[in-house]
């Protein structure tokens, strides 16, 4: 073989080989949540885990407004695992509510922590329960947030009007913060993990004092009209800079979702790694820590798990649909 035919092999060869790299190369765009939430940094921590021990994966967080959001882009095929709350998944997967217009092909990967409601105010309002909410300026979270979708649900069952009863606005958490700051805004509704720094950063401003209000009386009515999806919890005290007395409120699970089409060795990669890395996640939030094989269970997800999913959990014991 001559010096010629010898290199036009070898570049053959190396062609060949740089097609299956790319071939193998797998780019995931994960959906999260605002800044100043739990979704984005655990979102991120994801994100460098992916593409930190997975050959070939390249992995990006991206800021949203939410769990609806999320399910939203991820229908509109834009985003490929996303962070999103138990009960949206449910209405996004069943084509109800936000998603009337169509169902989103939605599967579990896994069921992640516990996402507590807050209801934050501060002293000075007039607000000391849940009622006091009546009549006064509320954000009750970011259009698409499924803050929104369940603060609707808390609010109608303490029997408050959504529309009505409250002056609306529709504000992030950091927002909603600052705007508590400027005595634009007399409280906000944030589901979230604990802690959330927009509440951590109220707690700490100068000046102020933080009140987280009890409302986990409404739960019996949401699970009666919407699902067993929410459970009574506590943020406990000194949770945030100035909260003293534990409160009781409404949990859902947080669940990490992918496409329906996502390809099964795909899904249990991603999976394994979240569980594999698991002590390097705690790093990034604490609330990590929740995540748990023993919290897998098809009534937490709400949704079916993908194909993936449950391909790890059996290897690990855990039978799942």
């Amino acid at each position: 073989m001559n010096v010629f035919a010898r290199t036009f092999v070898a570049l053959s060869a190396i062609a060949v080989a740089l097609c299956a790299v790319a071939q193998n190369q797998v780019t995931l765009s994960i959906s999260t949540g605002p800044t100043t939430g739990v979704y984005y940094p655990l979102g991120g921590g994801i994100a460098n885990l992916l593409s930190k021990y997975v050959p070939g994966y390249a992995a990006n967080a991206e800021t949203t407004a939410g769990s609806v959001a999320n399910l939203q882009l991820m229908g509109q095929k834009k985003s490929d695992l996303a962070l999103s709350m138990a009960d949206a998944a449910w209405d996004g997967f069943k084509g109800q509510g936000r998603f009337a217009s169509g169902a989103v092909p939605v599967r579990a990967l896994m069921v992640a922590y516990p996402n507590s409601m807050h209801v934050v105010t501060i002293e000075g309002t007039g607000i000391n329960k849940f009622a006091d909410l009546k009549g006064k300026r509320v954000s009750t979270g970011a259009p698409n947030s499924a803050t929104e979708v369940m603060a609707a649900r808390v609010l109608e069952a303490m029997g408050l009007d959504f529309e009505k009863d409250i002056k609306r606005e529709r504000l992030d958490p950091g927002k909603s913060s600052d705007a508590i700051k400027d005595r634009k805004l007399d409280a906000y509704f944030w589901v979230g993990g604990i802690p959330t720094s927009a509440v951590t950063d109220l707690g700490a401003t100068p000046g102020t004092k933080l009140k987280l209000i009890d409302h986990a009386d409404a739960v019996d009515a949401m699970n009666k009209k919407y699902g067993p999806l929410y459970t009574r919890d506590t943020i406990p005290a000194k949770s945030y800079p100035g909260q003293e007395q534990a409160v009781q409120v409404a949990t859902v699970w947080n669940l990490i979702v992918a496409h329906a089409d996502m390809p099964n060795d795909v899904a249990y990669n991603i999976v394994k790694t979240i569980f594999d890395k698991r002590d390097e996640l705690i790093q990034v939030h604490k609330e990590a820590q929740n995540f748990d094989l023993k919290n897998q269970s098809n009534s937490a997800a709400s949704i079916p798990y993908h194909p993936g999913a449950i391909k790890y959990f059996a290897e690990r014991g855990i039978t799942l649909k």
